[in-house]
């Protein structure tokens, strides 16, 4: 036997031996939007195979039954019209048309990402008591940062919380468009600098799951991964005593640190955080110069500073930084060549 040939029959063996390696985490998920994401897949799926299944078992059986060899075949070239023929052709792919439009109607609205969870898991609704756990999500250069405002954490690149409680997440970003993605718990959703993003979420089994960026950000794109926990809630409360014991401290200008751009960062613990921290990174004014965006739209919809106001907050703010042309800059008005001309005349 040649070479070539005993390659070509160990090479399927190689490919399976390569597959055994992947969990297949999308098909085996533990969360039970990730579970409701995979039937949706499963059904979507086996609804098409009803077409794509018998068009390539007809293509087979044509090319048989009429091959050059097989003279008892009937010959109709003028044949060109079944009524029963068009029916099935049509009808059959509107029905499945018709069906995926509804899966995909119902399963828009119960898996949208900003809608609170009703339940558990098919079998179990959350209880009355149980309240979700918060995590802010901030995508940096290259490295995710994880805040626990309820309890007073925060971490990079590393998270955890309790088995069977749901979670919402608030997430952001601090540069540049992301994505975040924890396969086993539910599908990815984006993280945008300037706004916020919500995913809600639970863990229905204890283990250690993969996260990742799902959109490419730049240099360190391939190692933004972190590691999702899920504990039982006495494990998880150990964990945050933990983390707390840290006696780390994520301030404003330790926050100023992180930001920059960094590849492969080692997980860090913060037993303390700035409670204002996340929503300066979300508003974009982490730094002491800089006004914020909430509040910048809150002006803009009450119609400006206006001219006065303008002068008053420039002159408030002439400091080293704004006399090097590091300072604030602000949008006093929108105006027009005439405007300019009546309110700012040339003088010769």
């Amino acid at each position: 036997m040649s070479p070539f040939k005993t390659l070509c029959r160990l090479l399927p063996l190689v490919v399976i031996a390569l597959l055994s390696g992947c969990s297949a985490v999308l098909l085996n998920p533990s969360g039970d939007i990730a579970v409701q994401q995979r039937n949706l897949i499963y059904y979507s799926t086996g609804l098409m195979m009803l077409i794509v299944l018998p068009v390539l078992v007809l293509i087979v059986l044509f090319a048989w039954r009429y091959r050059k060899s097989n003279t008892k075949a009937e010959y109709t070239p003028e044949w060109h019209h079944s009524t029963q023929l068009e029916l099935v052709i049509w009808i059959a792919p509107l029905l499945i048309i018709i069906v995926l439009g509804t899966l995909t109607w119902i399963s828009t609205h119960a898996l949208d990402p900003y809608r609170p969870l009703s339940r558990l898991d098919a079998k179990r609704p959350i209880p009355a008591d149980v309240k979700p756990l918060v995590v802010e999500v901030v995508a940096l250069d290259w490295k995710w940062l994880f805040i626990y405002p309820e309890q007073g954490i925060a971490l990079v690149n590393e998270m955890a919380a309790p088995v069977d409680r749901p979670i919402t997440f608030h997430i952001t970003s601090s540069s540049i468009m992301n994505s975040f993605f924890i396969p086993a718990l539910a599908g990815q959703i984006y993280a945008m600098p300037g706004m916020q993003t919500k995913l809600h979420v639970v863990a229905n089994k204890p283990g250690e799951f993969d996260g990742f960026s799902a959109n490419y950000s730049g240099a360190g794109f391939s190692s933004m991964r972190f590691k999702f926990h899920g504990l039982s809630t006495e494990n998880f409360d150990q964990w945050v005593e933990k983390t707390k014991a840290s006696g780390n401290a994520l301030t404003r200008a330790d926050y100023l640190n992180l930001v920059k751009p960094t590849q492969r960062e080692p997980v860090k613990r913060y037993g303390t955080v700035d409670p204002s921290l996340y929503q300066a990174i979300l508003n974009r004014c982490v730094e002491s110069n800089k006004m914020c965006m909430n509040d910048i739209m809150a002006m803009d919809a009450m119609g400006g500073m206006g001219k006065a106001g303008t002068y008053n907050l420039a002159s408030s703010t002439s400091d080293v930084a704004s006399i090097s042309d590091l300072g604030p800059k602000y949008v006093a008005a929108a105006c027009s060549v005439r405007t300019l001309a009546t309110d700012f005349p040339v003088v010769n």
